[in-house]
């Protein structure tokens, strides 16, 4: 058994790293970029290779949480405590596998480096403490606590309309998560305790229920986003840096679906179930309405980030359909989102870096100069269609199954989505690689260097990995899912079974 604080080492040590550059960042400008990039790069490496041993260590067969920490915090009833279970912990690990990706990107940043990597570094240190949580309150502090680094990398490293992207986005989602407070202080009156595990197994009265489940739901539909409260985050992605986008897309998207798989189903379940109707339609007006906003963008990050909305919708549709497949296919979605639209706003990035412009109309015949780029652009491209073979195919194939025996209208428009997904995506891959290279900017522009095959190659390998071999995720998360799935079914049959004898 393991007896160092294993999680609160992978928690903390950005942190650590954050400090270490603010202390050696008093030399010389260029000496002190240096050292802020070289410190950033080896603290999320050897983060990441620390997570490793909590793959190599789970025993996927428990259900259970795994590696648990406990300490006192607030109170006697407030702690300290972290935990991780098949359902958490793929989401620790694309975090910390992300972010050396992302401080290589961003390689080329020369405006306050050590201020940049230092924000990167305290975002990864609070994501990390999202999912690992075991505390209502603490969770509520990590998972607010990331908004700030997000708002300084968009507010001062971002675009031309930055300070207005920034207010809108962190005015939406704190207004959600003020709801989400009062929510966590109502459960605390009523069970006495913060202690996830605890209060996933006390029954919660029907009216507080349903209040508490409106209340989580708003702060996790305006992170996930869901239709209609997903409008900041088109102008979020447009206005931040590459690896900002990255973050945003991958894993900040995930910590609303992950509050839904964390406390809406299991602590809520006949709430949930009500409100199941609701999540479906608002999903599939997601992803039908935002694939055809898609359709009209001429920005390709704009369009990349409407494409987000409605594979979000496919997760959120799944998670609430209650279904072991649909369950398991959100999960499945997250993390093949997570390393696919990751790499699509990588794959912008390298086009910005070179032409300064992310009009679509600027481009075009990009594969006469850039076979490499065409390629992987292309793989990217067909996972974010769901193409079998990618990991986007297996976590929409999945929820589309789990809920499609529960609602065969939601799935009818969810897979209308999937055609719709095609059309956007291919039009967009058209335009910028296709056809003669007829505009002279682009007559000497470079293939991929070898940092950027760095940070596109093992996102690539992994997209291919899961889609034909997706056994390792869902076997890591399937007793979890299984748990959750079997607690929110007897909560519901309990409740027709009751209402039947009266």
């Amino acid at each position: 058994m393991m007896t160092w604080p294993i999680l609160s080492v992978v928690t903390f040590l950005p942190a650590v790293g954050a400090l270490l550059i603010w202390l050696m960042a008093r030399g010389g400008d260029e000496a002190a970029a240096r050292n802020a990039r070289w410190i950033a790069l080896w603290t999320t490496l050897i983060n990441f290779a620390i997570s490793l041993i909590l793959v190599a260590r789970f025993d996927p067969t428990q259900a259970g949480f795994q590696f648990v920490e406990e300490g006192r915090w607030l109170t006697s009833t407030i702690a300290y405590k972290m935990g991780v279970d098949g359902i958490s912990l793929p989401f620790v690990i694309l975090t910390t596998a992300l972010l050396p990706l992302c401080i290589i990107a961003s390689w080329k940043v020369t405006n306050r480096v050590p201020a940049y990597m230092m924000a990167f570094l305290i975002l990864e240190a609070l994501m990390v403490g999202t999912f690992s949580a075991l505390d209502l309150l603490l969770f509520y502090v990590f998972f607010e606590g990331g908004l700030i680094p997000m708002f300084l990398i968009i507010g001062v490293w971002g675009g031309p309309r930055r300070v207005y992207a920034t207010f809108k986005f962190f005015l939406y989602t704190l207004l959600g998560s003020v709801l989400m407070l009062l929510a966590i202080m109502a459960l605390y009156w009523n069970a006495g305790t913060t202690d996830i595990p605890t209060l996933m197994t006390t029954a919660v009265p029907r009216n507080l229920q349903t209040w508490a489940w409106l209340a989580f739901f708003a702060s996790f539909a305006v992170k996930m986003p869901m239709w209609p409260v997903h409008t900041w985050l088109p102008d979020a992605h447009v206005e931040a840096p590459t690896a900002g986008s990255v973050i945003l897309a991958a894993i900040l998207l995930k910590m609303g679906g992950y509050g839904f798989l964390r406390f809406s189903l299991p602590m809520f379940p006949l709430a949930s179930h009500d409100f199941a109707p609701l999540v479906f339609t608002l999903s599939a007006i997601a992803i039908v309405y935002t694939s055809l906003v898609a359709l009209m963008q001429e920005d390709m990050k704009k369009l990349i980030a409407y494409s987000s909305v409605a594979h979000m919708g496919f997760v959120t549709m799944g998670i609430f359909a209650g279904t072991m497949q649909g369950v398991a296919g959100g999960v499945f979605q997250m993390v093949s989102h997570g390393l696919v639209s990751g790499a699509l706003f990588l794959c912008v990035g390298v086009v910005y870096d070179r032409m300064h412009t992310r009009e679509i109309a600027a481009y075009g015949g990009v594969v006469n100069r850039m076979p490499l780029y065409a390629f992987v652009f292309l793989t990217f491209t067909m996972a974010n269609v769901g193409l079998p073979g990618t990991s986007g195919f297996v976590g929409e194939f999945l929820t589309l199954i789990g809920t499609f025996k529960v609602s065969i209208p939601t799935a009818f428009f969810a897979t209308l989505g999937v055609i719709l997904s095609a059309a956007y995506a291919l039009w967009l891959y058209r335009k910028i690689v296709f056809g003669a290279l007829v505009k002279p900017s682009l007559a000497s522009i470079k293939d991929l260097t070898f940092r950027e095959v760095v940070t596109l190659g093992p996102l690539l390998v992994l997209t291919i990995l899961f889609g034909f071999y997706p056994k390792p995720l869902l076997d890591f998360s399937a007793a979890s899912v299984q748990q959750l799935v079997t607690n929110y079914s007897h909560a519901i049959t309990a409740v027709k079974a009751a209402a039947l004898m009266q």
